[in-house]
């Protein structure tokens, strides 16, 4: 999938601003794109004034004297490390909250950026501490609930101050007691569902990725907040994009279903097995269950409708299959979508104009993230998380274990919450009071 122009300057600026100065070549192999790509863009931003731009160099346009890049290396203790994954402009936004806190401080930050493979982050979190860090934030990939998993042990062990960013560990594992920042996804979602609920929807449907805690926690959340709201009458869970599982060998496009898909009376909601579209659950807090049956009788459903059991789902299925939202709305006659994270959404919105669904007139939508939801050519509502706050937070609370390294261990860890908001924007509408207005896309 092609990463949109606007989050590839955002990522761009982020590293520019974090390092002071970083070479046209450096920067286009961080990105995985062309250096004709990067200095294109370099240019657009420096004619923007959002940088300079110098011989084969993009620098910062913050003055020399506040740079956090200065020409001599820093003295030993004086950088903290900072390691987020690869094309991730949602946590990039974390850095611009976290940097001036550090620099104030008289701390340098060392942005490292870990590649889309297993347990990248590991070295990189080593070499940082060879080289002298002396605390670190973290937002690690955790595609998975295993990769997670894998990684608690060395993690819980690094014998530095360390705070996980949008992350929040599994209850009763190696990382609980370590300090954590993160969005409360649950009350996002519940702005979302509230929001659509009070506009008269009561058929939505969830599209989300499923290859990241963040969007476990949301599949988790929704699905718990839809069985609980008795205005809803029916609901569906399947993924945003056919690739966004957390590894080869996982499920296609399937959904996590509400009322209306049971032929059974028992059938009542879809609850935390089932909405993990694939056999590891997650609570609205980010706990993981394996393999947790739904409660109800919920089950999971090929979004395509081809009949396929979920235990039939594989690798192929992801890659070959499209999700097809116009025909699940359809099928389930959904008046309203909520959609993770925005580059998805905004390619599922172009899906449904495709597919002769118009939004907002016949399917609101709400998007979750906030990142360039607004850009659209349908600006879109969103949930916003606080995205600058949970990179500010985490910033204060390293800073704050490090200014008491002798009360390591003395004071308890801290696991802290920041709550998202709702954007309006109007890809919402309310339902029409009419005798037809509760029967949702027609098929």
């Amino acid at each position: 999938m092609r990463e949109p122009v606007e989050l590839r300057r955002q990522r761009i600026l982020a590293v520019v601003q974090s390092r002071g100065a970083v070479r046209v070549t450096d920067l286009a192999a961080e990105l995985n794109v062309s250096v004709v790509t990067v200095r294109r863009d370099v240019e657009e931003l420096a004619r923007a004034g959002k940088l300079r731009r110098g011989h084969g160099v993009a620098r910062s346009a913050v003055p020399v004297e506040e740079s956090s890049a200065p020409d001599e290396p820093p003295a030993d203790g004086d950088t903290v490390a900072l390691v987020v994954p690869e094309r991730h402009s949602y946590l990039f936004e974390t850095l611009h909250g976290a940097r001036p806190v550090l620099e104030e401080a008289g701390l340098r930050i060392a942005l490292h950026i870990a590649p889309q493979v297993p347990g990248a982050e590991r070295p990189l979190v080593e070499r940082a501490l060879a080289g002298g860090a002396r605390g670190l934030l973290i937002a690690p990939r955790w595609r998975s609930a295993a990769a997670e998993e894998a990684d608690y042990g060395w993690l819980s062990g690094l014998g530095v101050p360390t705070v996980l960013m949008e992350r929040r560990p599994r209850r009763g594992s190696a990382l609980h007691a370590l300090d954590s920042v993160c969005s409360d996804h649950w009350y996002g979602i519940h702005l979302a569902v509230d929001h659509l609920v009070s506009l008269g929807h009561r058929r939505i449907v969830l599209a989300a990725r499923n290859d990241s805690p963040t969007a476990r926690a949301i599949r988790a959340a929704f699905a718990d907040i839809a069985a609980g709201r008795p205005e809803i009458e029916d609901w569906a869970i399947t993924l945003s994009s056919p690739d966004a599982v957390p590894e080869l060998g996982g499920p296609g496009p399937y959904a996590a279903v509400g009322p209306a898909n049971s032929s059974s009376s028992s059938m009542t909601s879809a609850g935390g097995g089932a909405a993990s579209s694939g056999g590891t659950g997650a609570s609205a807090d980010g706990a993981h269950t394996q393999g947790a049956p739904a409660p109800d009788g919920g089950r999971t459903v090929p979004a395509h409708g081809s009949g396929t059991s979920p235990g039939e789902a594989t690798a192929s299925a992801a890659e070959n299959t499209h999700v097809d939202l116009a025909g699940l709305l359809r099928e389930r006659g959904a008046t309203a979508a909520l959609l993770h994270g925005d580059v998805d959404a905004l390619m599922l919105v172009q899906h449904l104009m495709d597919s002769g669904v118009k939004v907002p007139q016949d399917c609101s939508v709400v998007a979750y993230d906030d990142v360039v939801a607004a850009l659209g050519s349908t600006p879109l509502t969103a949930v916003a998380p606080p995205k600058a706050a949970i990179g500010r937070a985490a910033a204060e609370l390293l800073l704050y274990r490090l200014t008491r390294p002798h009360a390591a261990g003395a004071e308890p860890a801290r696991r802290i919450e920041l709550l998202p908001e709702l954007k309006v924007r109007g890809s919402a509408l309310p339902i029409p009071v009419t005798a037809d207005s509760r029967s949702g896309l027609s098929v």
